[in-house]
């Protein structure tokens, strides 16, 4: 249990906050490079900022200041050139560094003054890796944007999933060292939603967790499983400061505002041999729906899906002054502690925790993988149909709800799927 001030310490996001000055020391995900292959310029709430991204005809990223600093106009409905985005009210144009270039009428009337040289908009660094579009707002110099080791594998279908979530970021995050409710959430409640009766899936017997240079590692035993298991040797890993690693994927609870977080997910499947070798050229990322649009409850189906109900339900900020922790909140226990220590850190002008500047480092960042093998070396289309890890996924997305059918055509395509099993691969986009 917490005090309500420490509460709102862990809470509050906003520029000159505690929590908001340690998660601006970190790249946050914020977009898909794809996405700017059907528009150019979009708004973007980022950690209580507002913000407009924009890709300009050289194809450089930008991220600047909704509100152009003449009259305040929103960028988001700017101008895209050769080198910026331009103020559609009055054409005053700004690069990705928050420099004015040009001033159509004031450049005309006194040239001589150069009045765009003492204006400039806010701006901060973006960055492309593994598909996603990175925004850094914090201090320079800045950190690397980490190249976790999936990203440099080869052979498989990676997309970007993300949702809108309305609630605030940590209690999303909390449940990224929650081992736990996997056992209730996603397969006590799964198989009750879908009306299976019967006995309760294996209980959990073992917790652990341990932190690591870059984030914490949570381990499992449940019944039948023994300490040779790789879940319980390898584990599973809480990424710092805002995300979950599974192995396949990885989900960035990124913090909009107090009230709302965007879930970005990254995800990672290993084609079969025989599809060897497969080169991707594009990476999907596409929007799932949070709330049924019929009945406006929200959606169950999904493994995430029910995550956001269990997020959501805690409320817009969660009252941790009402909670009553167990010993398998070991974890939450742990993650609170790094985040004291991580916010007096750079309160002394240190770097918190998995800050990576070294270039070497960051040729490819290793983490605990617990099924590596499969992953990087991959097996038969057989294999991967019978495989209880990968089978379901090749005729459903598991993650979340609303894949859309093109997306899901490439993957059948990219996995090389029997056509029946394509057709069920289809049927299941439209339902």
């Amino acid at each position: 249990m917490l005090d309500a001030a420490k509460n709102r310490l862990l809470s509050e996001v906003g520029p000159g906050t505690p929590m908001g000055n340690l998660l601006r020391r970190y790249w946050m995900p914020i977009a898909g490079a794809s996405e700017f292959e059907s528009e150019s310029v979009k708004p973007v709430r980022l950690m209580g900022e507002d913000l407009t991204l924009y890709k300009d005809f050289n194809g450089t990223f930008g991220l600047v200041d909704r509100h152009c600093p003449h009259r305040s106009a929103d960028m988001s409905y700017g101008i895209v050139e050769d080198c910026g985005l331009r103020c559609s009210y009055h054409g005053w144009r700004f690069d990705q560094d928050g420099r004015c270039t040009e001033q159509p009428y004031e450049d005309l009337a006194q040239p001589e003054a150069r009045y765009r040289d003492k204006v400039r908009i806010k701006a901060y660094p973006v960055q492309e890796r593994a598909g996603l579009i990175w925004a850094y707002l914090g201090p320079q110099p800045a950190p690397l944007v980490p190249n976790w080791e999936p990203f440099t594998w080869e052979n498989g279908f990676v997309q970007i999933v993300f949702a809108d979530v309305p609630c605030n970021w940590l209690q999303c995050q909390e449940n990224s060292v929650d081992p736990l409710h996997f056992e209730w959430m996603h397969m006590n409640w799964s198989a009750r939603l879908a009306e299976r009766a019967g006995k309760y899936s294996p209980r959990h017997l073992k917790l652990a967790f341990d932190e690591f240079e870059y984030g914490i590692v949570y381990r499992r035993i449940r019944e039948g499983m023994s300490e040779e298991d790789p879940l319980w040797k390898v584990g599973r890993v809480c990424l710092w400061p805002n995300a979950l690693f599974t192995g396949d994927h990885f989900e960035w609870r990124v913090p909009v505002d107090d009230e709302n977080t965007l879930s970005v997910t990254w995800c990672f499947s290993r084609v079969p041999r025989e599809r060897e070798p497969y080169v991707q050229e594009r990476i999907p990322a596409w929007r799932g729906p949070v709330r049924d649009a019929e009945t406006g409850r929200w959606i169950s189906t999904h493994v995430m899906n029910q995550d956001f109900i269990a997020w959501i339900g805690q409320g817009a900020i969660t009252d941790r002054t009402r909670e009553h922790l167990g010993s398998s909140d070991a974890g939450i226990i742990m993650m609170r502690n790094r985040f004291w220590k991580d916010m007096e850190a750079i309160a002394h002008g240190e770097d918190p925790k998995a800050t990576i500047r070294d270039p070497e480092v960051n040729r490819c960042v290793e983490l605990p993988i617990a099924d590596r093998k499969r992953l990087v070396e991959g097996g038969t289309l057989e294999h991967v149909l019978r495989s209880p890890a990968s089978g379901r996924s090749t005729s459903e997305y598991v993650f979340q709800a609303g894949q859309p059918a093109a997306v899901r055509k490439v993957y059948a395509e990219a996995m090389g799927l029997p056509r029946r099993r394509a057709r069920k691969v289809r049927r299941t986009a439209r339902s």
